[in-house]
C-alpha cells in the first residue's frame, strides 16, 4: 500500500495568521519618467495626471490627504475631497471651525498628498492656504445635494459630541426647518480653502525602488525642475 503523504497543519488552526507589513511589496512600472516628459507649469502636469486618475477607474481619485500643524509643529492629517483647481492652486472645502480650519487660521502652511498607488503614481504639494472668497464659496454651496448642505450645518466638525443620535436630531430638526427644495443658507463658518503651491513633486514608482521625483519650485521668474533621490 503506497505511504500517505503528511501535510504539516499548522499548531493552533484556529488561530488567525496576522499579516506581516514588512513583507508587503509591489513592483512598480520599469519605465522611466523623465524631466522631458513634464509639461511646462505643475497647474497643467497635474491636470494630466487627474486625468489619468480618472479614466483609470480609480474610487475618489479627488480624494486627497490634507496635512496641517499647530504654530508650534504638531501636525494632522485628514483625507479631504478636492473640489477645485486651476493655475491659482487647489482648492476643497470645509468647516472654518474644524481642526484643520482652526490649524490653517494659526499657521498657513499645508500639505496635500494625492495617493494613487493603484496607477503607481503620487503627487505632493506644499504651500500656504487662505479662504476663498464668500461668493466662490456660495457657488459651491449650490451645486451640493440638499442633504450635504445641512449636513454643514449639522456637524460641528471636529468638536465632540455626546453621540450619533444626538448628531442625528440635529440634522432632523434642520430637515423639518429646510425641506427638500427649500433653500439652505450658506454657514457662515463653512467655506472654501484654497492651497497655493510652492512646490509640486511628481512621484512615479519604478523597479528596484528607483522611483523618479520630479519637483517644481516656485521661483520669481516662475517654475524650476530638480530631480530628487527616491
Amino acid at each position: 500500500m503506497g505511504r500517505v503523504p503528511h501535510t504539516p497543519q499548522p499548531e493552533n488552526p484556529e488561530k488567525p495568521v496576522t499579516p506581516d507589513p514588512a513583507v508587503m511589496r509591489a513592483q512598480y512600472r520599469a519605465e522611466a519618467f523623465v524631466e522631458s516628459d513634464l509639461a511646462a507649469t505643475p497647474m497643467e502636469q497635474f491636470a494630466s495626471w487627474f486625468k489619468d486618475a480618472v479614466t483609470g477607474g480609480l474610487h475618489e481619485p479627488n480624494a486627497m490627504v490634507v496635512s496641517t500643524a499647530t504654530p508650534d509643529g504638531r501636525p494632522s492629517s485628514r483625507t479631504v475631497l478636492l473640489k477645485g483647481y486651476d493655475e491659482r492652486g487647489f482648492v476643497f472645502f470645509t468647516n472654518y471651525g474644524s481642526r484643520k480650519g482652526r490649524e490653517i487660521e494659526a499657521n498657513p502652511y499645508v500639505g496635500l498628498l494625492f495617493p494613487w498607488h493603484a496607477l503607481g503614481l503620487q503627487v505632493v504639494v506644499t504651500g500656504t492656504a487662505s479662504r476663498v472668497g464668500r461668493a466662490e464659496t456660495a457657488a459651491y454651496f449650490r451645486t451640493r445635494p440638499h442633504g450635504s448642505q445641512l449636513g454643514a450645518w449639522a456637524s460641528d466638525q471636529s468638536q465632540p459630541v455626546a453621540s450619533r443620535a444626538e448628531l442625528l436630531g440635529r440634522y432632523e430638526e434642520l430637515a423639518t426647518r429646510y425641506p427638500d427644495g427649500e433653500p439652505v443658507p450658506v454657514p457662515p463658518h463653512w467655506g472654501g480653502v484654497r492651497v497655493v503651491p510652492e512646490t509640486v513633486e511628481f512621484w512615479q514608482g519604478h523597479e528596484n525602488r528607483l522611483h523618479d521625483r520630479l519637483r517644481y519650485v516656485r521661483e520669481a521668474a516662475g517654475w524650476r525642475v530638480e530631480r530628487l533621490c527616491p
